[in-house]
């Protein structure tokens, strides 16, 4: 009997295990695109298809959040790059992200797979340059034409996330890097 009791616990440890594994990154990227979609980060909730940029006043001071934000906005707290943030659901048709001329600051545009939390893509100085650049974003099965002069990203799934963040060098530097962090936009193809 202790034989068979042995040989029950052990699969009983390797299927939790494997469920852990499986479902894991499925359940911290739901409480993440809850946090995105349904609460926000201090502004109010941040609609699917659209991209939100951490505040300055956020940035300048992380530990002594304005009243009102919420504490998810804390999370993560970057003391070098300003984060954006969006959540994509391509099954309503691609989308086209613009980056603006980055003048060789460093920055990246981060794809994420929700259902496996892997990076599919990225945009950045590293991957793409620092130059001005559209980028079109495409779920499975899409059949068109990718316009003239703009990059293609094939996402795996109608689900993305999209996690921006742009380099600031020191603190006089911050509203130049706003500015540059809020003009990462997403329109649908026209």
């Amino acid at each position: 009997m202790r034989l068979e009791h042995l040989l029950i616990f052990g699969l009983v440890m390797v299927a939790t295990w494997c469920a852990a594994t499986y479902f894991w990154p499925r359940m911290l990227l739901s409480v993440f695109k809850r946090a995105i979609v349904v609460k926000g980060f201090g502004d109010g909730p941040v609609p699917v298809n659209t991209l939100y940029t951490q505040s300055a006043a956020l940035f300048a001071d992380p530990l002594n959040l304005p009243a009102g934000t919420s504490k998810v906005a804390s999370a993560g707290v970057n003391r070098d790059t300003l984060l954006t943030l969006g959540w994509l659901d391509l099954s309503k048709g691609p989308l086209v992200l613009h980056v603006p001329d980055m003048a060789g600051r460093y920055y990246s545009v981060q794809f994420t797979n929700p259902s496996t939390n892997t990076n599919f893509a990225y945009v950045g100085k590293r991957t793409t340059g620092a130059g001005p650049g559209d980028f079109l974003i495409t779920g499975p099965g899409w059949t068109g034409d990718v316009p003239d002069g703009v990059g293609h990203i094939a996402s795996p799934r109608r689900s993305v996330l999209l996690i921006g963040r742009v380099l600031v060098y020191d603190d006089a530097d911050l509203a130049a890097a706003h500015r540059l962090s809020t003009q990462l936009r997403l329109a649908p193809l026209r």
